[in-house]
């Protein structure tokens, strides 16, 4: 798998890499230093090349490391809080989401294995290395998932234009927060097992917001 950019270099646990390929003129004396001072393996590249490695912007630096290695949902039954995303499609609000739960403190994310953005490279890069420290779960079917928690006393709360408003609904006991795809939202399946349907109150001319945005104001109030 390959990832890029320098602060995303930073992040990931140096241990995983197997290789940097570096900007063979690169002016960033921090960068050689932090590859050096860890023994990491790197290798000079013309920019040329650089740019056939990958589609976005590297900085310079591209990464080389083990594929990403997914979660299984039992490791994550006995945490307090879990986020579902249901069907979402963009890795940048992916990787977004993903950066706000480690900031929270939310460990696992949960997300379908069909219709659905996986971990790539922008989603590392958009998360800034947190997902080292965010599990991700694959899942064949979210409403049984979903049914099968709840039967470990777990409350659904999906996340609606038009839901009750977030801040008065209590949030005490273990929980899961369900945020749907940018354009259909929570899907009418996931929508039938839902708890609470919570919503973010609107005061300008703009109905709703992106899926990212929405979920890190929701993660921190229910967190």
């Amino acid at each position: 798998m390959l990832v890029y950019g320098r602060n995303v270099l930073k992040e990931l646990d140096f241990k995983k890499i197997k290789k940097v390929y570096v900007l063979e003129n690169l002016k960033d004396n921090e960068i050689l230093k932090y590859l050096n001072d860890y023994k990491i393996h790197y290798l000079f590249s013309s920019r040329q090349q650089l740019d056939k490695m990958v589609q976005g912007n590297h900085q310079g630096v591209i990464i080389e490391m083990d594929d990403y290695c997914y979660a299984s949902l039992e490791e994550s039954q006995n945490e307090d809080f879990l986020v579902v995303l249901d069907h979402l499609e963009d890795p940048h609000n992916f990787g977004a989401i993903v950066r706000t739960c480690e900031a929270a403190g939310v460990k696992t994310i949960i997300i379908p294995k069909d219709r659905s953005v996986r971990v790539n490279d922008v989603v590392m890069k958009t998360s800034c290395g947190a997902l080292d420290r965010v599990k991700i779960v694959l899942v064949s079917n979210i409403c049984e998932t979903l049914k099968k928690l709840q039967k470990d006393n777990y409350f659904v709360y999906a996340s609606f234009m038009n839901g009750e408003d977030y801040k008065t609904l209590d949030y005490s006991g273990k929980k899961i927060l369900v945020i749907g795809n940018e354009g259909k939202g929570v899907s009418r399946l996931v929508e039938n097992v839902t708890d609470f349907r919570v919503g973010i109150p609107m005061r300008g001319q703009v109905n709703s917001l992106n899926a990212s945005v929405a979920a890190g104001i929701l993660i921190f109030e229910m967190r």
